[in-house]
């Protein structure tokens, strides 16, 4: 098996594995699953093939560029930009050009979300599972006036990183100044794109407190889903 199948390979597997029905081109039934992932989808003239175009509900939404194992990824979000804004006419897309790119080898796998404000790309663990790319574009619908809250979603605008940009003052009634300290630079932090925090604490400082409080401000008001 040569390099470039082998990685085939593993990116077939991992996509099966967060919930994607991996298809040939020829073969694509929209209809196998909520998520489908089609190998080698033929582009617009001048853009190419996508190694992998995934769609959710019968919706174009991302794509997926495979290297070999070993390559740096860092230096294709171009490519992949380039396959999201070749998606031919005929096809369904909520949003173009497509907001999910993902670069991967199979070992390794980066994600760009267009939808934030300063798209940069991250490694991720894992591909994300149809259903949360749909909660994502669901979300990408934002109310007429930026920060106003809807009252079916308090938070609001489309991405995390938008979201986190609006977030109201902390009440600091009853809060401990180490505690306000530890929760505004974690948020400027997370605004900033930084994704990995580390938070220094004495013992009996309320260490407990604050992660409670700050998992609360993350989820009624920057819309988080999972918190570890």
């Amino acid at each position: 098996m040569t390099p470039e199948l082998a990685a085939r390979a593993q990116i077939d597997a991992k996509l099966e594995a967060s919930g994607w029905a991996v298809q040939n081109y020829k073969d694509l039934n929209l209809a196998a699953g909520r998520g489908i992932a089609v190998r080698e989808f033929p582009l617009r003239k001048g853009h190419g093939v996508a190694d992998y175009l995934l769609y959710v509900d019968k919706r174009v939404l991302g794509v997926v560029e495979a290297k070999k194992r070993g390559e740096t990824l860092t230096g294709v979000e171009a490519q992949t930009e380039k396959y999201s804004a070749g998606l031919p006419e005929i096809l369904t897309a909520p949003i173009r050009p497509l907001p999910f790119l993902y670069q991967s080898t199979g070992v390794e796998t980066r994600y760009t979300n267009s939808l934030d404000p300063d798209p940069t790309s991250r490694e991720i663990f894992s591909f994300h599972r149809p259903e949360s790319l749909a909660d994502l574009i669901q979300l990408a619908k934002p109310p007429k006036t930026i920060g106003v809250a809807d009252p079916e979603k308090p938070y609001g605008l489309s991405t995390l990183t938008q979201r986190l940009q609006t977030m109201p003052p902390i009440n600091s009634k009853g809060m401990r100044d180490c505690q306000l300290t530890a929760i505004t630079n974690l948020e400027k932090s997370l605004r900033e794109g930084r994704r990995r925090s580390l938070l220094q604490m004495q013992t009996g400082s309320g260490k407990t407190y604050t992660a409670v409080a700050q998992s609360y401000r993350l989820l009624r008001y920057a819309g988080a889903k999972k918190i570890l």
